[in-house]
């Protein structure tokens, strides 16, 4: 019996130090906002940076190295999984909000978890109390499982930024693109305003620009001639063609382009070489641009999760002047609470340890089953925050939306007995 308790509480205690690390990273990003470090201007700035080149970046160095055409089989799993259970949340959510008439933040908040930054500062943790060598002890573990999370990201941030905006009708301040589409409007008016436009950004270029302003010039023009053209052959198209490509423009982001490329590198033999061999076996680009890349991918996590700090404490600082009376309703903080930690433990586990131990779609790699079992798990993502800022909603349920998110993270430290589940689950895969 006191085997059976010590197997039990020894992943425990790692996984409830590689929570509290995740909450002491958050806590960093509060001191920094406490303290004038970082305000919230800046702070969506970083966040920008993040999404837009450091997840990139790390994408294409995790996902090439990691990726081979022998090893291309495993990631399957992982992006049906991660479309089948993020599409599952949005219906399961917009039925409980229609159903249980709850706030309308209610869908996003259970359709999208943290998929991104917590996932990997957690995983970086598990690292290091030692709890992933329980599963695999190659020395590559981390990478291997920072690689699986990431594929995850990618699949829950596309879908994220496609469909959160039509849940709240809005757009995601951190979407990697966020441009502003023109209205049905006359022709003259369109073209004025495309040329006025051209003339903003050409000084604007021209004043921020490192490159010679004759460089500058033509770059702005051609964009903007392009952009006029494709303009006039959009409006030909039939008006579901415009819905089609706009559906699957939501797609076409930093991140999707950052996983294409690091799937590119790893399949393409003569890339995979230059970008990651030693330099004595061809690997040119190793110990440049690979390592300048990875340099840039390591911020990702850190600072993603600094920003959830930033965001939270501003949050706080909002309450505590009494800007506004915002209240969180108890139905929906313990649904979401429930689904997170409760519920979506409880089907991934025991669904992911029969298909590992009862058919052969996964392979045999007891981490990538630790990884699914977790990809569903967590608290709701920040993201919560900018839908709200530009659907619309008034400022007492922008502060119920910021209260709530305090108390999921707050209590995001139950995460660790999906982690210990998981581990256990998997871990009795391997030996049945």
């Amino acid at each position: 019996m006191g085997e059976e308790a010590e197997s039990f509480i020894v992943p425990f205690l790692g996984a409830l130090q590689a929570s509290i690390a995740v909450l002491l990273t958050i806590f960093v990003g509060v001191l920094a906002a406490q303290f004038n470090l970082l305000s919230e201007p800046s702070s969506k700035e970083i966040s920008k940076f993040c999404v837009r080149m450091s997840l990139p970046a790390l994408l294409i160095v995790n996902v090439g190295q990691q990726l081979h055409a022998e090893t291309i089989h495993r990631y399957i799993p992982i992006v049906i999984w991660a479309i089948i259970y993020n599409v599952a949340s949005m219906l399961f959510g917009t039925a409980m909000t229609r159903i249980f008439h709850l706030p309308n933040w209610t869908t996003p908040a259970i359709a999208f978890n943290n998929t991104t930054s917590l996932p990997l500062l957690l995983v970086q943790s598990l690292a290091a109390t030692g709890i992933l060598d329980g599963l695999d002890s190659s020395p590559d573990v981390l990478d291997r499982a920072k690689s699986y999370f990431l594929v995850n990201a990618m699949i829950g941030n596309s879908l994220t930024f496609a469909m959160g905006p039509r849940l709240l009708n809005g757009q995601e301040e951190d979407a990697p693109r966020a441009e502003a589409k023109d209205d049905e409007e006359d022709e003259d008016d369109v073209n004025g305003q495309v040329e006025a436009q051209e003339e903003e950004a050409e000084q604007a270029n021209e004043g921020s620009s490192l490159l010679p302003n004759r460089v500058v010039q033509d770059a702005t023009r051609a964009e903007y001639n392009g952009y006029k053209r494709g303009l006039r052959y959009w409006k030909l198209l039939p008006h579901w063609a415009k819905a089609t490509l706009d559906f699957l423009y939501q797609f076409v982001n930093p991140p999707i382009i950052g996983a294409a490329l690091g799937l590119l590198v790893g399949l393409v033999p003569a890339l995979h070489r230059v970008f990651f061999n030693s330099q004595q076996n061809g690997g040119y680009f190793n110990a440049w641009l690979t390592s300048a890349l990875q340099n840039v991918g390591d911020l990702f996590a850190a600072l993603q999760v600094i920003v959830v700090g930033v965001k939270l404490s501003q949050s706080l600082l909002r309450m505590k002047k009494g800007e506004s009376n915002g209240k969180v309703p108890l139905a929906p903080l313990l649904l979401i609470s429930a689904i997170r930690f409760i519920i979506w433990p409880a089907i991934s586990i025991p669904l992911i340890y029969l298909l590992a131990t009862k058919t052969t779609v996964l392979s045999s790699d007891p981490l990538l089953w630790f990884i699914m079992m977790l990809m569903p798990v967590g608290p709701p993502a920040m993201k919560l925050t900018a839908l709200a800022d530009v659907s619309g909603a008034d400022q007492e349920e922008k502060m119920s939306i910021a209260k709530f998110l305090t108390i999921s993270y707050a209590i995001s430290p139950l995460i660790c007995f999906s982690v210990v589940g998981s581990l256990k689950a998997s871990q009795a895969a391997v030996s049945s």
